[in-house]
């Protein structure tokens, strides 16, 4: 089992506190579920975690190592998939493939997946929000690294795509701690084994939409 562990995490934005001294841990068969309000910093929290945001303090251990941010992705510990596509958009799927995987077993086991080898010959600026996340996904997941984080894989996604993404979270746990934000809060509800919601700047223990609403992240008319 492989444990990612982060304590003391802290950001400012000038005087507003957006982390405050926060801690969080994920082990393989983790999926953490973090809500949080447009602006409450859960991107943030990502970008740190991947090493590409520099914290005002952090402490990171790996399997109880300690850990530099800058070390995580040279050391292949966290991959990352951000809101934004990264998908060169004029080529086709079948030819993304081989610029991550230059191994001929690795295309396979992605260009073998059903629905990729659905859109195999379609450029990438033609393919649909769920397409694209998927794709991305089967990408991200077939890298070697224990640990994913996933901002907003089912935002704006047709059901088809959101239920394929939720089959293929669920079977990755078995190798993969991950960690994955999103509004779509009852597909993380159903996905996510420990949910968290970000709330001035502290994470707070939620199971349920009773709880999102209680603590003010959903108001009575949403559920």
């Amino acid at each position: 089992m492989q444990q990612l562990s982060i304590s003391e995490l802290t950001k400012n934005f000038n005087t507003k506190s957006i982390l405050d001294s926060i801690a969080l841990e994920c082990c393989t068969g983790d999926v953490v579920g973090i809500f949080g309000r447009n602006g409450s910093g859960k991107s943030t929290l990502l970008k740190i975690l991947f090493g590409t945001m520099k914290a005002d303090r952090i402490r990171i251990r790996i399997n109880e190592k300690p850990i530099e941010p800058e070390e995580i992705i040279p050391q292949q510990q966290i991959a990352y998939l951000p809101q934004d596509s990264f998908l060169p958009k004029s080529l086709k799927v079948r030819n993304i493939v081989p610029l991550y995987f230059p191994n001929g077993d690795m295309q396979d086991k992605i260009l073998y997946d059903p629905l990729v080898a659905r859109m195999a010959n379609t450029k990438a600026g033609n393919l649909s929000l769920g397409e694209i996340r998927y794709f991305e996904l089967m990408l991200i997941s077939t890298l070697p690294h224990p640990f994913i984080m996933l901002d907003e894989p089912f935002s704006m996604v047709e059901p088809l795509y959101r239920e394929k993404i939720k089959e293929k979270l669920l079977s990755l746990k078995t190798t993969k701690g991950i960690i994955m934000t999103d509004h779509y809060y009852n597909d993380i509800l159903a996905t996510a084994t420990n949910c968290l919601l970000l709330k001035n700047g502290r994470l707070i223990p939620v199971s349920n939409v009773d709880d999102l609403s209680k603590y003010g992240y959903l108001s009575a008319s949403n559920h």
